[in-house]
């Protein structure tokens, strides 16, 4: 079962269902020729068992998935994250288990149901266009994560910028609502801070496209990841979008997502 389980859900292969149910079909007939008789004993088991070892071959996949790219920053293997996650979401919904296993189950339904990890090498799949990932976070929750594969992108800190979530009207909105622009737009120091970040993430854009690259990640930071860097990163992400419309520029606030 391992074996065939390694070639039918491979994430990297990426075959429909259709085509892994009927490639699995004309491996059980192959197999109930080759058996014979003592064949009609063991279908039954084969197949109460087969994805249950779908599932070791997937978590064993990812893990290694997760160690090249996470830890080793090696792109290839974080393209093939997204892949396996479907797999496993489509086999813990459609193929439930001869045992009951309810913690790795509620793991499963985590990885699944996890927008990170589905967004994963997306960037690569651009057929080549520069996408540039602008977002927000809050440093009470430490710096953001590199998904891109390539280890690199900038980080700017905008704790000292005037900060609206001292004050109590400001502190249920965000950075893209109304009361929090008009108030940050009234402050020389933060539409000179954005003007500053557009300058040197302009710079690599230019330089990128050139050398054809295809990510770059530029973030910014605050207390709470709610206000000040949510602003900067609309406003540099709308400047960006104006200045180079052949990129795509993509938006991603971490503690509102």
């Amino acid at each position: 079962q391992y074996d065939v389980a390694s070639l039918l859900y491979s994430a990297k292969s990426d075959l429909p269902e259709p085509i892994r149910q009927e490639l699995l079909r004309h491996y059980m007939q192959r197999l109930a020729q080759r058996l014979g008789e003592e064949y009609q004993s063991l279908e039954r088991r084969y197949l109460n068992r087969f994805y249950g070892y779908v599932l070791v071959r997937i978590m064993q996949a990812m893990g290694a998935y997760g160690y090249r790219g996470y830890f080793e920053r090696k792109d290839y293997f974080l393209k093939s994250i997204p892949l396996a996650v479907e797999n496993l979401k489509h086999i813990a919904q459609e193929h439930p288990l001869p045992v009951v296993l309810p913690h790795l189950a509620e793991v499963w339904k985590a990885i699944a149901e996890n927008a990170t990890l589905r967004a994963l090498g997306a960037t690569a799949e651009t057929g080549g266009v520069l996408t540039v990932t602008v977002g927000s976070f809050s440093y009470k929750k430490g710096l953001p994560e590199d998904h891109s594969g390539n280890g690199g992108g900038y980080i700017f800190d905008c704790r000292a910028l005037p900060n609206p979530g001292r004050y109590p009207q400001y502190r249920t909105f965000t950075g893209k609502d109304a009361p929090v622009i008009e108030f940050l737009r009234k402050e020389p120091a933060v539409d000179e801070f954005v003007g500053h970040a557009l300058a040197l993430v302009s710079a690599s854009v230019d330089m990128y496209l050139s050398r054809q690259f295809t990510s770059l990640t530029v973030y910014f930071g605050c207390t709470g990841g709610q206000h000040r860097s949510v602003y900067c990163a609309e406003r540099l992400a709308e400047q960006l979008e104006q200045r180079y419309p052949q990129i795509r520029v993509r938006r991603h606030h971490r503690e509102w997502e």
